[in-house]
């Protein structure tokens, strides 16, 4: 375990960085996950299996998820996670005190569910993201900042998430470079047999080709 130190909090993270890893995907979690996400993890292992680095935080600090387990709110506060999350894009561009290797490796975000929307809107703050992965994410929520964002994005989505899948063909037609990939009788979580493995292969071509 890592500890980020941002201006208004410490974050805690889990860093993978394989040998000869050509760049490192920034996890963003969301609607009450964490970076102990058995989903998140199960595809940052297929990350790493393919040669990139991983790096998974909790954009809530301890008492922050305490009382976002009893109100909810603060997971849907996407200014707050957007500016969590560009901290962390930029400890890991000077290089962590405890890894300084990841200085100057490229940078991508993967985000699921609200932190889709955080991962989007700290694409559009820091230009030097390289590329940009939803799971089932909710990237309208990131706004007007979808406009600004340059980097590629590959927004997948269940194909019986219909509500999330149309919130993603919205936003598709705001971003500049976008695919969207419908996983065929998935639904939000992706638990049905092989549609986590499908996000997992997606993204790591998606990064593979980006980073």
């Amino acid at each position: 375990m890592i500890t980020l130190r941002l201006p208004d909090a410490e974050l805690a993270g889990d860093l993978d960085i394989p040998d000869g890893a050509r760049g490192v995907v920034l996890f963003a979690h969301g609607s009450g996950s964490s970076r102990h996400s058995p989903r998140n993890r199960a595809v940052a292992d297929g990350l790493n299996a393919a040669g990139l680095g991983t790096l998974l935080i909790d954009l809530l600090t301890e008492p922050e998820e305490e009382a976002d387990r009893v109100t909810a709110a603060l997971r849907f506060d996407i200014d707050l996670l957007t500016r969590r999350l560009v901290g962390a894009v930029d400890a890991l561009t000077e290089g962590l005190e405890s890894a300084p290797h990841t200085a100057g490796l490229p940078i991508a975000l993967f985000g699921a569910s609200t932190g889709a929307a955080a991962a989007l809107g700290a694409a559009a703050a820091r230009p030097r993201i390289a590329a940009v992965v939803s799971r089932g994410g909710r990237p309208d929520l990131a706004g007007p900042a979808l406009a600004r964002v340059r980097a590629p994005v590959l927004l997948i989505v269940g194909g019986r998430d219909t509500e999330v899948l149309e919130l993603n063909e919205q936003a598709h037609r705001s971003l500049t470079a976008s695919e969207t990939h419908v996983i065929s009788g998935a639904g939000h979580l992706f638990e049905e047999p092989g549609a986590l493995e499908e996000v997992t292969a997606q993204a790591a071509d998606w990064f593979t080709r980006h980073l």
